[in-house]
């Protein structure tokens, strides 16, 4: 898990967050004040990302925890990337809205909205694949062996297919029973269940006759 994770950092995009808490009621909406905020939090994150990424394009996310006054926690609501004016006040309270009504059902009208933190994160611009998709194209790969398992549902031995992990490549369907095998664990795919390797060579097992 700690190699994993190891190679996981060094390949995930180069990112920075900053965070900065500033009491903001929407009644009182500054948009030059948003925006110098945000002009100052972009220049910070961008000195930090730019260390590693000297001309790579950034994707840069903007958040505001809000709340409607006098409640105890925030929500996150994200912003758009964009300077801001006078008009956007309406702005502010319809994606708070929206947000809130996807989170409880239902917004309290006639109640006041502050933000109280604003985060702005700045990464370099990385698409990975869907982890959902197994590939373009599916293939059934021959067993390395079999052995006898037993089978707690109908209570009697059956024979299992064993798979060596490491062969296994994108787009691989393992039909059941089998044991998928590696040096560190097991994975058993039991009675009613069938495996595909995605697309970034993890094991998604799904009830057969799924779609994984």
């Amino acid at each position: 898990a700690g190699v994993g994770s190891a190679v996981g950092f060094l390949r995930a995009p180069i990112s920075y967050e900053v965070v900065r808490t500033r009491f903001l009621r929407m009644t009182e909406f500054d948009a030059a004040f948003v925006n110098d905020l945000f002009a100052e939090m972009r220049a910070e994150a961008e000195a930090v990302v730019r260390m590693g990424a000297k001309t790579e394009p950034l994707t840069e996310t903007r958040t505001a925890f809000m709340r409607y006054r006098g409640q105890g926690h925030e929500i996150a609501v994200d912003l758009p990337v964009r300077d801001f004016t006078a008009d956007d006040l309406e702005t502010m309270e319809e994606i708070f809205d929206a947000e809130y009504r996807k989170l409880y059902s239902r917004v309290i009208p006639n109640l006041e909205i502050e933000a109280l933190t604003w985060t702005l994160s700045l990464a370099t611009d990385q698409t990975l694949p869907n982890a959902a998709d197994a590939t373009g194209r599916t293939y059934t790969p021959e067993p390395d062996g079999h052995r006898t398992v037993f089978d707690v549902d109908s209570g009697e031995e059956q024979v299992a297919a064993i798979y060596n992990r490491l062969k296994l490549e994108p787009g691989a369907v393992i039909p059941e029973p089998a044991i998928i095998a590696e040096d560190e664990t097991s994975t058993f795919v039991s009675n009613g269940f069938s495996a595909t390797v995605n697309r970034l060579g993890q094991i998604v097992l799904s009830k057969t006759g799924e779609t994984p």
